[in-house]
Formats: structure tokens, sequence, C-alpha cells
């Protein structure tokens, strides 16, 4: 009887026992995403009070009237606050809702009015807290430091549309740009009354279908690169491609994180950091993450596919889901036009979800190399 080797046999077993390995890395990817999202669901999304994913209403400061050198407004986070800044040296008052004193800024920091309603309207972006008993707008103020600095962010109803249905000219006509109405907020610099204008408008909303088509054929481009076969140069280089695609999405993460920032009235670098750093630190680091992973599957590195699966899922949950509404809304919470705020939410929504699918395909395709060593035969 002629010996049979039992070199293929190993092989066999070997191919056998990395399919349980394979199935556990795959797990861990799934289990590390859902770890995350448990564990930092509040910080995620986390970013100011109330602040809103987008709107299709337009508010703008126009002006102080009178003038105040060293005294400016602006509308920030998508328009759902009011910013003053006051370097005249001098305290001034906004006027709440009932012609009472509501906040003061000046050189000691900001105070506000605990008597004032406004001080508890305007806590939510809806306007619907209970009011306690001691506010009372006819009362003497009771001031509350609330801020060392010159400047102040406050939701002000008289901006806002609050209501649930459209103005009744926009029902009309919907795609149509228009004015919704002028609005002011009032002043007082010492003893003269000064206001706040602005304006508010509707503006239509995109098609958001044209959005979701490009990220679904990206998110199918990117993620069939991992039904290539590992062991393969064409699936080494198309899995480089999931790398450099990774990347980009990344850095369109760090920049849409960026520009919340500045939406939100951070200025300078060491401000915009330390609102990174306090309010969009999970963004940041999910960017930071699609970059470093992407870079480790571009230099081929042993496990890669893990971390871009990992990272990829990350970076469609944290940053590109938690800010869906961007893509049908025409104001979004960035410093720039909407076109390219949906350009870059699209690119880190499909290159984050490709990488994840081509990340645990290639899991699935991927088979070791068993080494052959050699063995006894038996007689059969």
């Amino acid at each position: 009887m002629s010996p049979v080797p039992l070199v293929s046999h190993r092989a066999g077993v070997a191919s056998d026992r990395a399919r349980p390995s394979l199935l556990r890395r795959a797990g861990v990817v799934v289990a590390a995403v859902l770890a995350a999202v448990l564990g930092t669901a509040a910080p995620a999304v986390a970013h100011g009070a109330d602040a809103p994913d987008g709107t299709d209403y337009r508010v703008e400061v126009t002006g102080v009237a009178p003038g105040r050198p060293g005294l400016t407004v602006r509308a920030v986070e998508a328009g759902a606050r009011l910013e003053l800044v006051n370097r005249t040296g001098r305290p001034v008052e906004v006027i709440g809702y009932s012609g009472e004193p509501y906040l003061r800024i000046g050189p000691d920091g900001v105070f506000e009015n605990s008597r004032s309603p406004a001080t508890y309207l305007n806590r939510t972006l809806a306007g619907d807290a209970t009011l306690p008993d001691r506010a009372d707008p006819a009362a003497a103020p009771d001031w509350r430091r609330i801020d060392d600095g010159p400047a102040a962010r406050w939701h002000d109803r008289r901006t806002l549309w609050q209501e649930p249905d459209p103005p009744a000219r926009v029902v009309a006509d919907p795609t149509r740009e228009q004015r919704v109405r002028d609005w002011t907020v009032p002043l007082r610099d010492g003893a003269e009354p000064v206001e706040i204008r602005g304006t508010l408008d509707w503006v239509p909303p995109p098609d958001p279908y044209p959005w979701w088509l490009a990220t679904t054929l990206g998110f199918l481009l990117v993620g069939a690169a991992g039904l290539l076969a590992a062991g393969t140069p064409a699936g080494a280089r198309a899995f480089a491609g999931v790398g450099a695609a990774l990347s980009a999405g990344g850095l369109a993460a760090i920049v849409f994180t960026v520009g919340r920032e500045l939406d939100a009235g951070a200025s300078g670098v060491g401000g915009v950091l330390a609102g990174l750093l306090t309010g969009q630190v999970w963004a940041l680091l999910t960017g930071l993450g699609a970059l470093a992973a992407g870079g480790y599957a571009l230099a081929r590195r042993p496990a890669a596919d893990f971390a871009v699966a990992l990272a990829g899922a990350c970076l469609a949950l944290f940053v590109g889901v938690t800010n869906l509404a961007v893509l049908s809304r025409s104001v979004p919470p960035l410093p720039w036009p909407g076109g390219l705020a949906r350009t870059l939410l699209a690119l880190i929504l499909a290159t984050g979800a490709g990488a994840t699918a081509a990340g645990i395909l290639r899991l699935r395709t991927t088979t070791p190399t068993p080494t052959p060593t050699p063995s006894p035969t038996l007689p059969t």
C-alpha cells in the first residue's frame, strides 16, 4: 500500500480553523461600533444646547442702530442663537420679552436676570420651559454671573419662526425664497435705547434624492473593493484605494467638524480648538481615526482590514448619521454654502459606509496560507 501525505489534510484543517477567527474579528468590529454608539451617544451629538442640524429659515443680522463702535452682533448655530460681543468698555443690556432687563454684558462679564421670564424661555430652542414663581418681569433685576467674557449667546424667539407650519405666503409658494419678516431685539446702553435689526427669510429646501444617489453609488464603489481576494495584487491595489477613500472621508469629517465650531461662534485657533475638545471631541477623533486607518491600509499593514472596517463604521455613524438633516435643509450649521456642506457629508457617508463594507468583506475573503511542514506518512 502506498503512503498518504497529510499536508493537504492539514491545510484544510488550518483553513477550517481560520474561519472562526475571521468571524470573531468581524464580530469584534460590530461589537466595538455598538459599544461606541452606546457609550458616546450623548457626546457624539453634543454641540451647543439645542443646536440644530439644519433649517429652512435664514436668520441674518443687518446691524445695530444707532451704531456702537465695539459692539457686534451676529447669528450663530444656523441662526438658532444671537451672539453679542461688547468691547465698548461699558455694560449693555438685552431687553426681554416684557420690556425687562434680561442679559447684561460688560467689562465685568455676562449676567442674567433670574427674575426675567426670558432667562428660562430662552434655555431651549422651542421656548417651552415652565416659568418658576420667581420669574417676574416687574420685579427688580436679580443679576447672576454666567460668564467672565465679553460675549453672550442666546436663543431669541423674536428672530425665529417657531410655528409648526410655515407662513401662509410660504405655503402658497414654497419653491421661492422670500422674506418672512424683519425683526428687532431691543438693547439698552446706559439710559439710551439701542436695537439689533435683522431679517428672517424662507429658503426652499434642496432635493435630497440626488445626494442620496451619489452617496449610494460612492458606497457601492468603495465597498466593492472588498470583494477582491486579499492575496492577489489586484486585491491589494483595490484595498489601498479604500484606504485613500477613507482618508478623504476622515479629512472631510475634520473640515465639517471645524465648520460646525465656526458656525457656533468660535473664533481664532484657540477658540476652535477649545470648542472641538469640549463639544465636538468624538467627531474630531472619528475624523482623525479615519485618517490613521486609511494610512494604515495604504501602507498595507497587517490587520488593516479590521482597522478600516471599524474606523469606517465610526465615521459613518458619528459624523454622517448624526448630521443627516444637512442633506435636506437649505441652511446648514456651517458658515459655508449648503452645496459644500452636503458634498462633505455625502463624502463622509459614502467613504465611511463603503470602508466598513470593504473591510468586512475582506475579512471574509481572507484565507491564511498554511506553511507545509514535513509530516510522517501512514500506511493505508
